[in-house]
């Protein structure tokens, strides 16, 4: 790869053949020269994960021969993917990388949750400017279509820029026709959370295992926030920090007695 092009670090959590990595791979080659580190498989919902007490294992593989890109498929996490990325395999920082485009959102409080985002976050940690890109349809068959233009207009835009210190972007869309699309907002997370239940079930040989099921509760009527703007056809861009001190209460714990 030269470096007369930015060079661009793709990933997700959906898998490396999820037709959201592959709309953003297609994408990033109008930009510059692409690497894809990506999960054989899906990692929703490891957030953060690493592998730690297992083989990893990562195969250079060829999923669209007609296309330019370098690829690898790994065995790990999201994360697991970004660090031997940067640390084995690409030889340099790369100058942007991308997770997603995600099967379904990883607004408000989904963020922690999310493996897409962990490894735009992971990304950030190494100081590389990073999005995560996320798609409100959890279809397999989902339409990035309508959102190409943006995805590509926020990586040329961060690239042009480059990101604040400390800082990655969660980026959602709307599930609708480009049309219908009002434009972006940059937001603050919605306050919000789940309401989670385990739907108890029996398995063929008798053995009781639970499934996780749960309600998506918006606690939050804010007009400036990334649920807000989504429900009422934006493109939500969030500024996420890693950084996760809670400096307004450092003040307050020092009161105590300790």
């Amino acid at each position: 790869m030269g470096h007369t092009k930015p060079l661009i670090l793709v990933t997700n959590d959906d898998g490396i053949t999820a037709p959201g990595i592959r709309m953003l791979i297609s994408i990033m080659n109008e930009i510059g020269d692409v690497c894809v580190v990506a999960p054989d498989a899906p990692q929703s919902g490891m957030g953060h994960a690493i592998t730690v007490n297992d083989t990893l294992y990562c195969d250079k593989v060829v999923v669209d021969k007609d296309a330019p890109q370098v690829e690898y498929s790994c065995s790990g996490t999201p994360v697991d993917c970004v660090k031997l990325a940067v640390n084995e395999i690409l030889g340099r920082k790369p100058d942007l990388c991308v997770s997603g485009i995600n099967h379904g959102s990883n607004s408000s409080i989904n963020v922690i949750y999310s493996g897409t985002m962990s490894a735009a976050v992971e990304a950030g940690t190494m100081g590389i400017p990073s999005i995560g890109f996320s798609l409100l349809d959890y279809s397999l068959d989902a339409d990035f279509n309508p959102i190409r233009s943006f995805v590509k207009t926020i990586a040329l835009e961060s690239l042009r820029n480059g990101m604040p210190s400390g800082v990655v972007l969660n980026v959602n869309f709307p599930k609708l026709p480009k049309n219908d699309i009002k434009g972006m907002k940059v937001c603050r997370q919605a306050k919000a959370h789940w309401i989670e239940n385990f739907d108890q079930r029996v398995n063929p040989l008798g053995r009781k295992y639970y499934w996780l099921t749960g309600e998506f509760i918006n606690e939050d009527k804010g007009e400036d926030t990334d649920e807000w703007a989504l429900k009422n056809g934006y493109i939500s861009v969030v500024p996420v920090q890693f950084d996760l001190t809670a400096h307004h209460a450092i003040h307050d714990i020092n009161s105590w007695n300790l």
